[in-house]
């Protein structure tokens, strides 16, 4: 199974237990939350239980200054190396290259500030209009600084990156090649092994933007291969942190954008402010949750758990994604954003509308069915295929804690405002 290069086979994947998922989510027992189907997952996820109880148990128990020689202070500087180190091994990287931040959005500003410096002026990077704004308008700002910036181009027909374009953008000049892993509109996970063996080739580094995919289960970043790695851990049933893998040798290449004291850590070097104690020892939770995932189906912990969980996970998402797909694909008044194959996407759904999109999801509210319209900061990728800004994409998403009856609710509920 290649599930690292967006290739899966599912046949041999037992089915996942959707009533023992759900019950570690509490958002599923609210009253307020009932009868309400939620599929606005792509912009961050409800919590899971383990990182809920770990946060609350720092706050009430270990809310001091972390790493000082009394009891509550070890446990509190504990606790958050627990977070690095477990969550390190399920992405199959080493401990010391992976940080926390307070957003993606910030550390990707971080690294593109230290990036600038380490270019010299007529070198080039390469990004690509798939992107969200995050990871694409810092690394066009460098521009502004002599940088050369060259623009990797979606098929303005399907939304995809075909790596041959990227072959012809790739010289001695092109330094570092930024792309997303998986588009938060365009839904195509694109073949990170690949692109990134093609910029290593060239001689330049590679930074991924892993927002969109990792929701839908950890990846092997270490054998990705990629030199930057970054994703949102409030999208991956976290608290609110961006987590970033940059592996050493890179990381050691780039100046340090942190205290000076710093310099030699490097999971401080990116990290210009303090971290937020409890949030990083509250996200050991997602990794909690992992291996309580994997020993329910009958796998192993660490990073065999991580990657049990990825394919059942996505196995079952991609079971309720194609009905899905197959009901917007034949609605002549709906365009698909994105590929209409669910093995090759992720359960991000965009559509275009004949209306304003925020007037559709506003209209499903009353169905029941959480969603969101707009240009979800992909303005650049649905400009390209050109979208009507002013009515923007009615997007809808979920991940493997949605069952089956909300995905036909969620159909249902389409048919009568469409």
């Amino acid at each position: 199974m290649l599930a690292h290069r967006g290739l899966f086979r599912f046949s041999e994947i037992m089915d996942m237990d959707i009533k023992w998922v759900r019950a570690q989510f509490p958002a599923f027992d609210q009253t307020s939350l009932k009868d309400q189907a939620f599929f606005e997952n792509a912009g961050g996820l409800y919590t899971c239980k383990p990182v809920i109880d770990r946060l609350l148990r720092y706050y009430t128990e270990r809310k001091v200054q972390p790493y000082a020689p009394y009891a509550a202070s070890k446990i509190a500087g504990e606790e958050m190396d627990e977070a690095r180190t477990r969550l390190a091994a399920m992405l199959g990287v080493a401990t010391h290259e992976l940080s926390f931040g307070p957003s993606t959005t910030q550390n990707t500003y971080v690294l593109a500030q230290a990036v600038r410096q380490w270019l010299k002026p007529g070198e080039a990077i390469v990004v690509t209009n798939q992107d969200h704004e995050a990871n694409s308008g810092p690394w066009r700002r460098l521009a502004s600084e002599g940088i050369e910036v060259r623009e990797w181009q979606i098929d303005p027909e399907t939304g995809l990156l075909n790596p041959d374009d990227l072959e012809v953008l790739l010289d001695d000049k092109v330094r570092l090649v930024c792309f997303p892993h998986c588009s938060n509109v365009v839904g195509a996970i694109n073949d990170v092994v690949d692109i990134t063996a093609r910029a290593h080739a060239a001689g330049a580094r590679v930074c991924v933007d892993g927002v969109s995919y990792a929701p839908h289960g950890f990846p092997d970043v270490g054998a990705l291969g990629c030199d930057v790695y970054l994703f949102s851990a409030y999208k991956t049933y976290g608290p609110h942190q961006g987590v970033m893998v940059i592996r050493e040798e890179f990381g050691f290449d780039l100046p340090n954008q942190g205290h000076h004291f710093n310099g030699d850590t490097l999971y401080k070097r990116f990290t210009p402010a303090g971290p937020d104690h409890a949030q990083v020892a509250a996200s050991a939770g997602m990794a909690d949750y992992m291996d309580a995932f994997s020993a329910h189906h009958g796998g192993g912990s660490g990073v065999k758990a991580a990657r049990l969980a990825h394919d059942m996970m996505r196995s079952h998402e991609v079971a309720l994604l194609q009905p899905l797909l197959d009901y917007v694909s034949a609605k002549n008044s709906v365009r698909l954003i994105g590929p209409a194959d669910a093995q090759n996407r992720a359960p991000t759904v965009a559509m275009a509308l004949q209306t304003c999109a925020e007037e559709i999801a506003t209209q499903l509210a009353p169905l029941g069915i959480m969603a969101g319209g707009g240009d979800f900061y992909a303005g650049r990728a649905l400009q390209a295929m050109g979208v009507d800004m002013d009515k923007g994409v009615l997007r809808v998403s979920f991940v493997h804690y949605t069952q089956k009856a909300e995905v036909d609710k969620l159909i249902s509920a389409l048919d009568q405002v469409l």
